[in-house]
């Protein structure tokens, strides 16, 4: 039971939330507000003859998430810790149930109630980090043994890579994986076995793709490598293209993208940041790197400030997830990469991947305000030392 001295001490050592954080996640979700409403108007003309249709859901969204996100912030972030295999295991039951929802574009990865559609894949993404953080945290020393530290936690992504191949979502797949090696390596699973379970896993990928399931991966592939033969497949990163050089170093101005009429397919989703190229050119192209780059050093600040050893691995792979997905998206629009579909956080369409996101940063802010409050406790309780 806790002292009113206790908990003096406590609040002394409780901080503030990182304002830089907040304040930089508000400026992208804004942001991504005003490019998916430009981004969506002509789609939105043609295919239900209301142009806000598509804003006028992401902003509902945008604003429940903020909300989650502040709430969440002060909500003390090692409630996680005891809840991670409940949340695992919650996720990954979600994710059987979509295996027995109707398609969409030939995947069954949503769960559709009504109009409401939700992707568990996004939340699992968090579900992930959490859990091999908790791994970590709970036996910092068991991390470099093969059974503790490596075997656990594959055993874990075995199922979830399973249910992820019935649901033919490959690209969200490779975030996981690269999430969860990422954590592992940082927690202290030993190097040797993550390359080795790296190149297992890029074999058992690279087999599935060639088996035939994932055709639509390979062709893509081919598509990037630049087959006469799947010329006709790369309509929409060739109109990627055309629309970034067509942005110059200001861009043709807020609203004026002629490659959202029809030219580029869904321009609101994965591509919206060749639209953000189009319309305010390469200068507003640079800032919002930029400021993924700012988000990117805060949050691996937060984790280096973190007192304990899983505020400190939740705060980089929440990080980790930002900065890989936006990496990964920016290089698949200019071509740098194979078309993988993967969202450009705070801007693609999807208004529970944004509510998730936020509710993430949400737990980020709170490792920044509560990493600290159980140090000063301790030491009063060992005397100081």
């Amino acid at each position: 039971m806790e002292t009113s001295e206790t908990k003096k001490k406590r609040t002394k050592v409780q901080g503030k939330i990182d304002v830089a954080t907040l304040v930089v996640t508000l400026v992208l979700v804004f942001f991504g507000l005003i490019m998916m409403y430009s981004a969506s108007y002509a789609s939105a003309i043609y295919m239900f003859g209301d142009g806000f249709r598509y804003i006028r859901t992401q902003a509902i969204y945008a604003v429940l998430g903020i909300i989650a996100m502040l709430v969440i912030s002060n909500i003390n972030y090692r409630i996680l810790h005891r809840f991670s295999w409940l949340i695992l295991g919650a996720t990954m039951l979600l994710m059987l149930i979509t295996l027995f929802m109707p398609e969409i574009n030939g995947a069954r990865r949503w769960i559709i109630i009504g109009g409401f559609t939700f992707q568990p894949s996004e939340l699992m993404k968090f579900a992930v980090i959490c859990i091999i953080s908790h791994l970590a945290s709970v036996n910092p020393k068991a991390m470099r043994d093969f059974k503790y530290g490596f075997l656990q936690p594959a055993i874990i992504l075995i199922f979830v890579v399973g249910i992820m191949l019935l649901q033919r979502h490959l690209s969200g797949l490779i975030i996981i994986l690269m999430l969860a090696a990422s954590v592992m390596f940082l927690g202290g699973t030993r190097t040797s076995l993550l390359m080795m379970s790296a190149a297992v896993a890029g074999l058992v990928i690279l087999a599935v793709v060639l088996s035939g399931k994932f055709d639509y991966a390979l062709s893509r592939f081919q598509v990037w490598r630049g087959s006469p033969e799947t010329k006709s497949m790369g309509y929409q990163t060739f109109q990627s293209l055309v629309a970034i050089g067509s942005g110059g170093l200001f861009g043709l101005g807020l609203g004026n993208s002629r490659q959202k009429h029809l030219y580029l397919p869904e321009p609101h989703n994965d591509f919206i940041f060749a639209i953000i190229c189009e319309e305010l050119g390469l200068v507003a192209a640079l800032t919002i790197i930029a400021l993924f780059i700012v988000f990117i050093i805060r949050g691996l600040r937060i984790s280096l400030l973190a007192k304990d050893r899983f505020g400190a691995l939740l705060a980089m792979g929440i990080t980790l997830q930002v900065g890989i997905q936006a990496l990964l998206n920016i290089a698949v629009v200019s071509n740098t990469i194979p078309n993988t579909g993967i969202s450009l956080p705070f801007f693609s369409q999807g208004g529970t991947s944004l509510v998730i996101l936020l509710a993430e940063v949400g737990v980020l802010l709170s490792v920044s305000k509560y990493s600290g409050t159980l140090m000063p406790v301790r030491k009063a309780e060992k005397g100081g030392d």
